[in-house]
C-alpha cells in the first residue's frame, strides 16, 4: 500500500511541495503586512480587506491572457520566474514609497502570473505521482498549505511587531528567493509538454473555453470551485457573527482555526484510511459534512459546539482527495498544465467573490442565517456531486483521445534553449 513516506521520496514532488510551502508562508506574511500597512496609513478597514484580497479576482485575466505558457515553457523556468516575480513585487512594497493604489496594482499584477505557474507546478506532480501515490500527493499539499497559512497568521503578526511592516515584507521576499533558488537547485529541467505555436492570448482563450466545454471536465472542475466558495463565505462571516452574539474577544479567532485543524485532520484520515476504491463513492458525503454543521449557525448555540462543528467542516475538504485523480485522468496530456492553472484560477475567483457576495448579504440578513444559507447551498452541491464522477469508459475516452491529439500537435517546436 502507498505511504506518504514513499510519496516524499519522489525528488520531484519533495522539491515541489518544500518550495510552495515556504512561497505561501511567504505570501501569507506580505499579505498580512501590506493589509496592515494600508490600515495604518488610511484607516479605510474597506481599503485594508481590499490589499488582503486584491490577488483573487487578476488571476482570471490572467489564465485567460497566459494561460497556454503553462504547457509552452519550461516548466523549472517557469515556476522560477514566478517566485522571482513575487520576490520582485514584495521587495517593491518594502523599498518604494508607493501610494496606495501602487501598491494595490503592483499585488495584482503579480498576481497575473500564479495561474500559469501554479498550473506548471501542478502538472509535474501529476506527471510525477502514478495511482494513489497521486492523491497521497495531494493529501500531503493540502496538508502542507493549511499548516502553512496557520503558521503564517501567526508568525505574520509576530513579525510585523518585532520587524515593522516594510522589514517584514522584505523577509517574504527573502522567502520567494529562496523557493526560486530551491526550485531552480532541486529540479530536473524538463521539456514543455506542448509545442504548438500560435498566438499566447488567443491559445490561452481557446484553451479554457474547450475545458470548459468538456462535460466531463467542466462538472468536474465545479465540484472543486463551489463547496469550498460556500465555505469561504462562510467563514468570511466568523467575525461579525461571534461579535453579533457577543462572545468574549478571542473566540472569532478559535471559529476561524477550526477549519484548517479540521482539513489536515480530514485529510490524514481520507488520504492514509480510507480504501482508495471507496474515496471517490464519499465524495458527496464529505460535501454534505461540509454544508451540514453551518445550519447551526442559524439556532443560539455557544461557541465551543460551533467551534466542534467547524473542525468537522473542514474535515469535508478532503472529498478534493476522491475527485483530484479523476480530473487528471479527465484532461488531455497536452493541456493539464492550463488545466491545473484554470482550476487554481477558478478556486481563487470564486473564493474571492464568495466572502464580498457574504457580506453584502449579511447588511440584510443576520450573519448566522447567511451561514446557514451558504451550508444549504453547499449540501445541494454534495447532491450535484453524488453520481460516478467520471465513468471508466469516459476515462479511456478522455486518455484516448489526449494520446490523438499529442500526437496531432507535433508540429515546429518553440525555441527551449
Amino acid at each position: 500500500m502507498t505511504t506518504y513516506t514513499a510519496v516524499l521520496r519522489n525528488d520531484t514532488f519533495r522539491v515541489l511541495l518544500g518550495t510552495r510551502t515556504l512561497s505561501i508562508l511567504a505570501d501569507t506574511l506580505r499579505i498580512v503586512a501590506l493589509s496592515l500597512l494600508v490600515y495604518a496609513t488610511t484607516g479605510s478597514p474597506a481599503l485594508a480587506a481590499l490589499a488582503y484580497g486584491i490577488g483573487f479576482l487578476p488571476q482570471l485575466l490572467g489564465a485567460g491572457l497566459f494561460g497556454a505558457l503553462a504547457d509552452r515553457v519550461r516548466p523549472r523556468r517557469l515556476i522560477v520566474l514566478g517566485y522571482l516575480a513575487e520576490a520582485g513585487a514584495a521587495a517593491l512594497l518594502a523599498a518604494a514609497p508607493l501610494p496606495v493604489w501602487g501598491s494595490l496594482a503592483l499585488v495584482a499584477a503579480a498576481a497575473l502570473l500564479i495561474p500559469i505557474f501554479a498550473g506548471a507546478q501542478n502538472s509535474l506532480i501529476a506527471e510525477a505521482l502514478a495511482g494513489d501515490a497521486y492523491v497521497l500527493g495531494r493529501s500531503l499539499a493540502n496538508m502542507a498549505s493549511s499548516l502553512a497559512q496557520l503558521v503564517g497568521m501567526a508568525g505574520a503578526g509576530l513579525a510585523v511587531a518585532a520587524l515593522g511592516g516594510r522589514r517584514a515584507m522584505l523577509l517574504a521576499a527573502l522567502g520567494h528567493v529562496v523557493a526560486a533558488a530551491w526550485t531552480r537547485l532541486g529540479l530536473a529541467d524538463t521539456p514543455a509538454v506542448s509545442r504548438v505555436r500560435g498566438g499566447l492570448a488567443a491559445a490561452s482563450w481557446r484553451g479554457n473555453l474547450e475545458l470548459l466545454r468538456d462535460r466531463t471536465i467542466r462538472r468536474l472542475l465545479l465540484i472543486q470551485w463551489l463547496p469550498p466558495a460556500f465555505i469561504t463565505g462562510a467563514e468570511a462571516l466568523m467575525v461579525p457573527y461571534a461579535a453579533g452574539r457577543g462572545f468574549p474577544v478571542g473566540v472569532a479567532g478559535w471559529l476561524l482555526a477550526a477549519i484548517p485543524v479540521g482539513m489536515i485532520a480530514g485529510n490524514v484520515v481520507v488520504g492514509r484510511l480510507v480504501r482508495p476504491a471507496w474515496r471517490e463513492p464519499l465524495v458527496p458525503v464529505l460535501i454534505a459534512l461540509m454544508g451540514l454543521p453551518c445550519l447551526a449557525f442559524v439556532a443560539p448555540v455557544p461557541w465551543p459546539p460551533l467551534a466542534a462543528a467547524l473542525v468537522v467542516v473542514g474535515a469535508g475538504f478532503a472529498f478534493g482527495l476522491g475527485v483530484q485523480e479523476a480530473f487528471r485522468d479527465a484532461l488531455p496530456a497536452d493541456g493539464r498544465g492550463q488545466a491545473f492553472g484554470l482550476l487554481t484560477t477558478g478556486l481563487m475567483t470564486a473564493q474571492g467573490l464568495l466572502p464580498a457576495l457574504a457580506g453584502l448579504l449579511a447588511e440584510v440578513l443576520r450573519p448566522g442565517t447567511v451561514i446557514g444559507l451558504l451550508g444549504a447551498a453547499t449540501l445541494l452541491g454534495a447532491l450535484g456531486a453524488a453520481p460516478g464522477l467520471v465513468r471508466r469508459q469516459d476515462r479511456r475516452e478522455h486518455q484516448q483521445g489526449a494520446g490523438d491529439r499529442g500526437r496531432d500537435d507535433q508540429v515546429e517546436p518553440l525555441p527551449l534553449g
